[in-house]
């Protein structure tokens, strides 16, 4: 069995092997950015606004993600951004504290393999519950060949809360906008026996019930 490893970008070498995976999906693969370069700070450790995380596989490069934390709700008027009924800007805000996931990419090679996308977000998960968010926010592409709206809405269980035609990647595809309660997806799928979710929450079920448990206590 292949065995998939996923690590917070703070090398220079980690984060060259990230810059190879970038270029290789978003510049030569999709040509959505022309330059795969700027797109990781230079210094990464000690970094308070994003974390970067790289998967291998056996040691090789697989996969990426990024988390934006606070990212700004007043998202330019070019965007034409879509609400569903009864979402605002207001209603998100109140909602929680949000990471944004961003870059969230895998090479071509290894998408038959679940375990490398599960691996990237049960990183991103352990780190913002660590770091007190409850929510995620993310845009994903309708009707691109690869995009992850199904794995997102349907294994995750990401809401979809708006959509909008422009931004910042160069692609004509509608973005979707969708949000994901972490503690309500983990209300979801504690107690499956499903391996998907097992792989998702392994390691992470102390965590999880003292978010809980933290939650609960405030509501009440």
């Amino acid at each position: 069995m292949s065995s998939v490893i996923v690590s917070r970008i703070e090398r220079a070498h980690d984060r060259a092997c990230a810059l190879d995976v970038v270029k290789q999906v978003f510049c030569d693969e999709k040509n959505w950015i022309s330059t795969a370069q700027n797109q990781i700070p230079d210094e990464l450790s000690g970094n308070r606004e994003f974390s970067w995380f790289l998967a291998r596989i056996n040691g090789r490069p697989a996969g990426v993600i990024r988390l934006l934390y606070d990212p700004s709700f007043d998202l330019p008027e070019e965007y034409d951004v879509k609400f569903m009924p009864g979402i605002n800007i207001e209603v998100l805000k109140k909602a929680g504290r949000y990471v944004e996931i961003g870059r969230f990419m895998i090479l071509e090679e290894f998408r038959r393999n679940p375990r490398v996308a599960l691996r990237l977000m049960k990183a991103a998960v352990a780190e913002v519950l660590e770091r007190d968010y409850t929510h995620f926010i993310t845009d994903v592409f309708e009707g691109e060949v690869h995009s992850p709206l199904n794995f997102h809405t349907r294994v995750l269980g990401f809401e979809v809360v708006g959509k909008h035609l422009f931004g910042e990647l160069n692609c004509s595809s509608t973005r979707i906008i969708l949000t994901l309660d972490i503690l309500k997806l983990y209300s979801r799928v504690k107690d499956s026996k499903s391996r998907i979710y097992q792989e998702l929450t392994d390691g992470l079920k102390v965590i999880f019930e003292r978010k809980a448990s933290l939650a609960r206590t405030t509501i009440s």
